[in-house]
């Protein structure tokens, strides 16, 4: 094919003759005028130090006077006196080069944090918790409003207000929530941000103990933990979220009426705008089904004002922090357990297991006290 795209060239010229065989112009010039074979050594500038000139910078820059100078201080010196041997920044090249240019300081050196990669398949799996402030009456004065999430359901199964953040706090708050739910052990995961509440000692322990795994966010990532994140906006956009709350129990009576609200009648966007409570103990298929009949006799009674026929919702099949790579693992239900399989990418629902805590309508009333509304009443007052 080269050969004959070469003979018509002689005769139409070579753009035609390629382009009529399907031959690039490139190859047959390639052809034509070959590269001459080695490597070539880059010829050496005319200005460029001479080996004795390197030598003695060196000397002079290893000397006692100036090993511990910067290379701009001893170039100025150096003129000072009337001697130039080369540029600061020609300099830093021959240090660059004998490997001797470092940090001073001893810093230390922080590793790349993976992303940590949570799935969620059914309620009681992943748990996002934080802590967020309240303002108190005056300046510098807030409220800890801790809040543990459900990331599948949007339900949140435990909260607490208390005048300080504390590990010992947060401990109680996880061990009475997971009582309540009655989760069983080795079947939950609960992911934190890095804060000193969520990274102590102590609440690892309890973890441990109650066979709970437990994931951070990447340090300065917020939106490692977007859960947590959203529900706390949804508080403080509330219109009755005042500018400051006038004593603790104030900020726990709100909380209160906020948690009430926001499990058992806000409808959220995330899953098909369907009440938390109702997706956590199970009722969203009742719901959606109801929703669709509606929806199906309206269509019937005036179909003209249909694009097209209703269609069924489907609850999210899974719900994830920071979708998971295609990577085999191992997975017990929602938990992470090693390495994390991906997500389905197909849109679909999935049966919802009924929560040990009941299998319809609100959860259960707690007394005060108890965990859910002011377990911080026995706990924030130490």
């Amino acid at each position: 094919m080269l050969s004959a795209a070469e003979e018509l060239a002689a005769e139409v010229g070579t753009l035609t003759a390629c382009e009529s065989l399907g031959v690039s112009r490139a190859t047959i010039y390639r052809i034509r005028r070959p590269k001459p074979r080695g490597v070539r050594e880059p010829a050496t500038p005319p200005w460029a130090l001479s080996a004795e000139e390197v030598a003695h910078i060196l000397e002079v820059l290893h000397s006692e006077r100036f090993v511990d100078v910067a290379p701009a201080e001893i170039v100025a010196t150096l003129l000072d006196e009337g001697t130039y041997l080369c540029s600061a920044r020609t300099m830093y090249r021959l240090l660059t080069q004998a490997d001797e240019v470092r940090e001073r300081r001893a810093l230390a050196r922080h590793g790349r944090y993976a992303a940590p990669e949570l799935l969620a398949e059914r309620p009681n799996r992943v748990w996002s918790w934080d802590i967020t402030k309240l303002k108190g009456p005056g300046k510098w004065n807030y409220f800890c409003f801790y809040a543990i999430l459900d990331i599948y359901s949007r339900f949140m199964p435990g909260w607490m207000v208390a005048l300080r953040e504390s590990a010992e706090l947060a401990e109680d708050l996880i061990a009475a929530t997971c009582e309540k739910q009655g989760v069983p052990r080795g079947q939950l995961t609960i992911h934190a941000d890095r804060g000193a509440a969520m990274t102590s000692k102590s609440v690892a322990q309890l973890l441990m103990d109650l066979d709970v795994a437990k994931t951070h966010s990447r340090p300065h990532v917020s939106n490692d933990n977007p859960y947590s994140e959203a529900q706390f906006k949804t508080m403080k956009y509330r219109p009755e979220f005042p500018e400051r709350f006038g004593s603790e129990q104030d900020a726990r009576a709100f909380c209160r009426d906020f948690a009430d609200w926001y499990n058992n009648q806000h409808r959220h966007s995330g899953i098909c705008m369907l009440t938390p409570a109702a997706v956590h103990y199970g009722r969203a298929e009742e719901v959606l089904e109801q929703r669709y009949q509606v929806m199906q006799q309206a269509y019937a009674a005036h179909p003209e004002r249909f694009s097209r026929p209703p269609q069924r919702q489907r609850l999210p099949e899974r719900v994830w922090i920071n979708k998971p790579h295609p990577q085999p693992a191992e997975r017990d239900g929602g938990r992470l357990r090693g390495t994390p399989v991906p997500p389905s990418r197909n849109a679909g629902v999935q049966g919802m297991a009924a929560s040990p805590a009941g299998a319809g309508g609100r959860a259960p009333e707690l007394a005060d006290g108890q965990n859910m509304c002011s377990i911080n009443d026995d706990l924030a007052a130490d």
